[in-house]
């Protein structure tokens, strides 16, 4: 599993030290006993980039895990902690929302409308390209897929969005249906109106997902984040999704958080 190789990544490295750690088999360990390995596990884990708050909880939760348990002749303390951060590491990571777009978009299919995504983000990260390959994705599962244009701000952005169109439906091959289209209006318009122009025009067209491209903003420029509070309010889109950059590390954490806030601000 993915998870367990990113366990073992982040905690290998950090075994020969928890070998310093004395306990013994048959031993009922105690909070003092795991106090040391935690805090060497604590530490290890911000110099790898976790958050130092997460890092904590982790170590927390580890240590809840194994304080009271009893080591047999055989177990070791490497062993035990290994396994509990792995359930750790699987109970932060398990979404609190099941996340299943292809069963998501046949309960839409059944109630004979489009599965609507819109794509948003600060400037730059690559939202447009993202929303190309889930729309590649989407295709190769068989769905029809219609991209809204609605990034009506940067220029060049609609052109994008045709090259992209253009070489999907050559990977799909020549069809009398395109699996891809794109729906667009130009710039300068309204994007809310855009989208929701789109989904009409992709539930009489019998496409089965709607990817809503968006422009950049950050989350204190205020005219575009209600632009997008609104887009997002009269549109009602089944998902909305946010593409970071992943070289900012655990900034990601707080700028999606603000984000997030500065939407539900501008909401109303």
């Amino acid at each position: 599993m993915a998870i367990q190789s990113s366990s073992s990544g982040l905690v290998d490295g950090f075994w020969s030290k928890l070998k310093k750690v004395n306990v013994f088999a048959s031993k009922t360990l105690t909070a003092e006993d795991l106090h040391k390995g935690m805090e060497t596990m604590r530490e290890h884990l911000i110099a790898k980039n976790v958050a130092s708050d997460e890092a904590e909880k982790s170590c927390e939760s580890v240590s809840t895990k194994l304080a009271g348990k009893t080591l047999g002749s055989f177990e070791s303390l490497t062993t035990n902690i290994r396994q509990a951060m792995r359930d750790t590491l699987v109970m932060i990571l398990t979404p609190k929302r099941r996340i299943d777009i292809l069963r998501d978009v046949v309960d839409a299919q059944k109630a004979q409308r489009p599965y609507t995504i819109t794509f948003c983000g600060v400037n730059g990260v690559g939202k447009s390209t993202n929303l190309a390959k889930v729309a590649y994705w989407l295709a190769g599962n068989n769905l029809r897929v219609l991209i809204a244009g609605c990034d009506t701000f940067r220029a060049g952005a609609i052109e994008q969005l045709k090259t992209h169109v253009r070489h999907l439906n050559n990977i799909f091959g020549e069809k009398e249906t395109p699996m891809i289209e794109l729906y667009e209006r130009g710039y300068g318009k309204d994007a809310a109106g855009i989208a929701s122009v789109a989904i009409n025009y992709a539930k009489d067209s019998k496409f089965d997902v709607v990817l809503i491209d968006t422009a950049g903003r950050m989350q204190n420029d205020e005219p575009l984040m209600t632009a997008l509070a609104k887009l997002i309010r009269v549109n009602n889109p089944d998902l909305v999704l946010f593409v970071g950059e992943a070289l900012v590390g655990n900034e990601a954490v707080d700028q999606v958080t603000k984000f997030n806030q500065a939407l539900i601000d501008h909401a109303h």
